[in-house]
Formats: C-alpha cells, structure tokens, sequence
C-alpha cells in the first residue's frame, strides 16, 4: 500500500468511528426521550407534544438505520463493491428523510383534527417541564453532530441532524401552544402550533435529500474545491497538462481521476516517482480522497469519436495561479 493510499485508509478509518458514536449518541438520546415524551403525551393530551412524541420515537428508528448506515459504509472495499460501501449513507439519509415525511403528514392530519374536534389540554406544566428537559438534551446532541459533520462530512449524520433541529423547533412548539392554551386562554393555539411543525418538518425532508441524491448521482465537486484540486498538481513542473477531471463523493470517501500529459522520454520508474509524489501531496490536501492518474505523452489528443474527452474541458496547469 503506497504512502497516499495508506494515509486514505487511516483517514477513512478514523471518520468511520467518529460516525458510529455519533449515530450512538443519537440513538441513546432518541430512546431517553421517547420514554419521557410518552408519559407527558399521556398526561397532557396536547397534539403538539404527541406530534413531538411521534418525531422521537421516528428519530429512534432512523437514528437506528443511520447507526447501520454509517457501520455500513465505514468496511472496506470487497470484492463485491470494490469502492467501498460509502452510498450507504446516502441510502440512510433518505430513509430519514422518508421518515420525516410521513411524520409531517401524521402530526398535520392530527391538528387538523383537534381544531374541527376542539379538545382541549392538560397539565402544562408537566408537558413544559418534559420539553425543557428535551430541549437540553438535543442542543447538546446537536453541538456534538455538528463537531463531527465537520470533520467527516457524512451525510447520515448530517441528515440526523437536521432531524434534530427540527425536534428544537418541536419542543420549543409544544411549550408555546401549553401556554398560549392553557395559561393565557387561546384555544386552537396546540394544533395551530402543530401545523407548522409539519410544514417544517416536511421542509427539512427536502433540504435533507439533496445532498444525498448528489451523492447517489455522483454529482461533481463544488467549481472552487475542483479548482484548487487543480492548483495543488500545478506545483509539480513536470506536469505539462491536466485534462478529463472527474470527481465524485461516496459517503466520506472522495473519488478523483484524471489524465495527465508528461515528458514522453521518461522512464517508467521516473514517471512512477513523480506521479507517487503527487498522490502524497493530493492526500495531505484532500484527505480520505482516493487518486486514479492516466498518464498520456506530452501533446496526446483524446480520440475526437470519446464524447467524455469532448465534453470535458481541458485544464491547463500554467494558468492555474
């Protein structure tokens, strides 16, 4: 294994444990509540906290499948997926995603029925005192997801936790509507509430599925991270051209390839070593990204009949600044 594909192993490796724990804190947090909301749920009759209730216990499967997701993705190659297994995150986040919606739709139909029935609520303060202690224990959830999204990237995790941004926005609903019901007196304020807990919830469902589906149809890189993938092999002199740039992300994993022009007159090993050389400087730039390089001789020109080598625009390296 060369220096670069090691240290891409590594890297690997190390963000595939950074998202199990997170997918573990996520089910822990997710179980803890589901007990808590239940009682309250029962005790206060509020469409608003049984919404909340219905997220968490969809929150606990799909933290679940994310947990799978991400254990999933984090094996290596085998001879069966010989790029990994890394689409199975993007396979989690739109279960979640698939979650979120019908949950949307559940919670919408539920207030819709409780402001023609006008039931009414009870106990607020015990749904009050249930949802604060919610609302503690998904910020700090929330702090640690967004520590390891930064460092990883995953889209599982990244999908949970717009789940969980959503349950703030659940929790902090359903101590609105207790108060506004039962301590000022607005009646319809619990399934109003709980309206537009759905409609942000089928909100998130759309915002989370994209970077998925980008995913699963090996959507490019963003122009600015492609352009300075470019800048990088512009360091090497002996690099003359760089054309056909191909990139595409896999869960935490990245995938680049690309043609080359180089001195036709050198060696084999000479090519090797330069070559070699830039894969290490690519892995040190772009961590946990895995390099194929097509060398061609200095002025090849792809066959005109290869629509991708048309199709692609060629970059030159010295006008790369």
């Amino acid at each position: 294994m060369s220096g670069a594909h090691a240290h891409a192993h590594a890297h690997t490796k190390g963000h595939s444990g950074l998202n199990q724990r997170a997918a573990l804190a996520s089910v822990s947090v997710a179980l803890m509540l589901l007990v808590l909301k239940s009682w309250a749920s029962w005790q206060t009759g509020s469409v608003a906290m049984l919404g909340s209730l219905a997220d968490t216990g969809l929150d606990l499967f799909a933290s679940l499948v994310t947990l799978y997701a991400v254990r999933l993705a984090g094996m290596p190659a085998d001879e069966d997926h010989r790029f990994g297994h890394g689409k199975a995150e993007a396979l989690g986040a739109l279960f979640q995603v698939v979650l979120i919606s019908l949950s949307a739709i559940g919670i919408g139909w539920r207030a819709i029925d409780r402001l023609i029935s006008g039931e009414a609520t009870a106990q607020a303060e015990l749904g009050i005192g249930v949802s604060v202690v919610a609302i503690v224990a998904t910020v700090a959830l929330l702090a640690y997801q967004r520590v390891v999204i930064r460092r990883t990237g995953s889209i599982a995790i990244e999908a949970d936790h717009v789940h969980y941004q959503s349950d703030l926005l659940l929790n902090a609903g359903v101590i609105v509507a207790l108060v506004l019901e039962q301590l000022v007196g607005l009646r319809g304020a619990d399934p109003a509430i709980g309206i537009v807990i759905a409609l942000w919830l089928a909100f998130g469902a759309w915002r989370a599925s994209s970077r998925a589906i980008d995913q699963l149809m090996d959507k490019e890189w963003p122009e600015e991270r492609r352009r300075k993938f470019v800048e990088v092999a512009s360091r090497f002199s002996e690099l003359e051209n760089l054309h056909d740039l191909r990139t595409r992300t896999s869960g935490h994993r990245d995938f680049v390839q690309f043609h080359v022009w180089m001195d036709p007159d050198l060696t084999v090993q000479q090519s090797h070593d330069i070559i070699e050389r830039l894969e290490d400087e690519l892995a040190h730039e772009f961590p946990g990204t895995e390099v194929l390089i097509h060398i061609d001789p200095a002025g090849h020109v792809d066959e005109p009949d290869n629509p991708l080598a048309e199709a692609d625009e060629i970059e030159k390296l010295e006008d790369a600044p």
